[in-house]
Formats: structure tokens, sequence, C-alpha cells
């Protein structure tokens, strides 16, 4: 098992040897355990990698170790509270609000999914909490975002049984 460890007040990923700049929530890092539904903030702990989503007419394929798939055009990811597919991939369109994973921008090409509030997930505790690219190092909706160029580096040394530890 290997540690993603990301410093949320340094803004700083490190991998191995690798220490490179990351963004998180536009409304910094909180406690799991206060984390809310659309509040902007990064839950603190330690979250399993589960599996990688990559979006087939941006990126090419890596050598990959963790479980992955394409994002296909329907796919999203359910973000409300009152949808029994609360905090799960769910196809569009839907009834309920979802994020769209096959977004215009390039912030979900790479989206590696961590294990937040999905075991089993709580209404309003958080959902979609992503690690992705960033664009122009701007802060996230709550999850975790690196430039493209280091998560290319990074994703093929990732692999099952790895963790994120957000502090």
């Amino acid at each position: 098992m290997s540690l993603i460890e990301v410093d949320t007040a340094a803004r700083r990923l490190r991998f191995g040897d690798l220490d490179i700049p990351c963004v998180i929530g536009r409304s910094g890092a909180c406690p799991a355990d206060a984390k809310r539904e659309g509040d902007g903030c990064t839950p603190t702990g330690t979250w399993p990698i589960r599996a990688a989503l990559l979006r087939p007419d941006r990126v090419a394929l890596p050598t990959l170790s963790l479980p992955w798939r394409w994002i296909r055009p329907d796919d999203g990811w359910s973000d409300a509270p009152a949808d029994p597919a609360y905090n799960r991939p769910v196809h569009l369109p839907r009834a309920h609000s979802a994020e769209n994973l096959q977004r215009d921008d390039a912030l979900y090409d790479i989206i590696v999914i961590l294990g937040h509030n999905d075991a089993p997930p709580v209404p309003s505790a958080g959902s979609a909490i992503f690690f992705h690219l960033w664009i122009d190092a701007k802060p996230t909706e709550g999850c975790v975002a690196i430039a493209r160029e280091d998560m290319l580096h990074l994703l093929p040394q990732l692999q099952s049984g790895d963790v994120m530890v957000i502090r």
C-alpha cells in the first residue's frame, strides 16, 4: 500500500519522490464529519483509491494497475441527497441532480475516485470527492486536483490498496 499525502495548508501533494503543488476546495479543508454537500470543503481523512475514469477523446491510455474505465457521454455522479443513488455513478439524464462527468472543460479528463462517504453513502455528507485535473490552479468544489502533466506521471504508479491521506 502506498500513500498519497495532501498537505492542505501548504497545498502540496507528496507521493514517493514526488512533491508537487495541488489545489483543494474553495472553502479549504474540514473534518470529514463536518463535510456537507455543496460546502466547497475538502474532507480531511484517509480515503482509499477506488478506480480511475478516463476521457477517451482526450487521454491516451496509460498503462494502469488501478481498475479503470472510459467515461461515456451519459456518465454522471449523483449529488442529490434525496437520490437513492447518492454519491454513486449514475446514467444521465436523471430525475435527481447529478454531475456530468463528460465536461466541456478538462477537469474530469482524468478522475481518480476516492472512497469518501461511500461505504455506505450518508445523504448530505458530501459526494463526488475526486482526485482530478486542475485548470489554472483554481480551487475545486471539494476535490484535490493537480496539473495534467503531474497526473499523467503519477497515475500509472497507483495501485489498488493505495490511499490518499488529506491533512
